[in-house]
């Protein structure tokens, strides 16, 4: 076991190595050429193996989208970086996940965040994630299975959002679920068309909206609750 330990730690090493580089090629998108120390200390100590099906798990630190049943994938490392680093998670803030999946980006956010309320539209998967959670230590994540458009109003307000799927649209209710001097990440458009959007709301619930760069997400489904 030690062994195959050593062997995820070398691997996360050269996942880190391939995020710093994507993010010098996209500086001038992102406005920097660094991610914060705290995010890539996180992007370290989280075991993304963990958070793949076990015949995913020799991939589990390439930088690339991987299956995780269920027709859903985990975002690619580099991604995963940049949506949290815009997210700018800081350690008193209650955060709403959209998309779970099996809990990768979840578990990223929960060691930077006082809370996180996770939102996931397929129950199996949310029963995945909460097993991997458990296992991987997180214990300050509340999860919810239900459609994600809807985010989750008993728990709101929130301090930041953030979506792994893609709307055509900005949802509403996200907006409306964001507190006064939040931030929601996220990507939307149509699939040929997405940004990803970092959106700011003022005190006095303005909003201010930046485009960072184009991706390719999964669509966000608008089906009831189940």
């Amino acid at each position: 076991m030690a062994q195959e330990d050593d062997e995820y730690v070398q691997a996360r090493e050269r996942m880190l190595a391939e995020v710093t580089a994507l993010v010098i090629f996209n500086c001038g998108r992102l406005g920097k050429a660094a991610l914060s120390r705290r995010v890539m200390s996180v992007m370290r100590e989280v075991p993304r193996h963990v958070f793949v099906p076990l015949d995913m798990r020799p991939y589990a630190y390439a930088d690339s989208p991987l299956p995780i049943g269920c027709g859903k994938t985990i975002s690619q490392p580099f991604i995963v970086a940049v949506m949290t680093d815009l997210l700018d998670p800081q350690p008193d803030d209650k955060l709403l996940d959209i998309g779970t999946g099996l809990g990768y980006q979840t578990a990223v956010l929960s060691r930077l965040a006082g809370q996180v309320c996770s939102v996931e539209l397929i129950e199996a998967l949310s029963v995945g994630a909460r097993q991997r959670l458990h296992q991987a230590g997180c214990r300050n994540v509340a999860l919810h299975v239900g459609n994600g458009h809807h985010g989750w109003p008993e728990e709101a307000p929130f301090d930041k959002i953030i979506v792994s799927a893609a709307p055509e649209t900005v949802p509403p209710a996200l907006v409306e679920q964001l507190a006064p001097g939040g931030r929601l990440v996220l990507p939307a458009g149509p699939p040929e068309q997405q940004q990803l959007l970092v959106i700011d709301k003022g005190p006095d619930g303005s909003l201010h909206e930046r485009e960072v760069f184009a991706v390719r997400f999964s669509s966000l489904e608008n089906t009831a609750p189940r």
